[in-house]
């Protein structure tokens, strides 16, 4: 499995991933969010809903994955949108994004 998905699953064993629309709001919401990952394959109007609560309150997001795969990673069921809520787990995945 790619580096970049295993690091995702052990930000969410870390408990420093939440997962689900209502979690990732929130903790964009709350300032929480220092990294949003958006599914590649999530419809538009998601990835925008995203995109913009992302833009409005200064959290970080980026497009990687499908949701199977970002849900496989976390050990879930498909995920459209993930927020990463520590600011190390945050930068060190974006460093893992950006090298690959």
């Amino acid at each position: 499995m790619d580096k970049r998905y295993s690091f995702l699953g052990l930000c969410a064993r870390a408990r420093m991933l939440v997962s689900g629309e209502t979690a990732v709001m929130g903790a964009i919401r709350d300032g929480k969010a220092y990294l949003v990952i958006l599914a590649t394959d999530a419809s538009e109007q998601t990835k925008k809903r995203y995109a913009d609560k992302c833009a409005y309150y200064g959290a970080k997001h980026v497009t990687f994955g499908t949701m199977e795969e970002i849900g496989k990673a976390i050990g879930k069921e498909h995920r459209s949108a993930v927020a990463v809520i520590d600011r190390g787990f945050a930068d060190e995945m974006v460093k893992k994004l950006e090298t690959q």
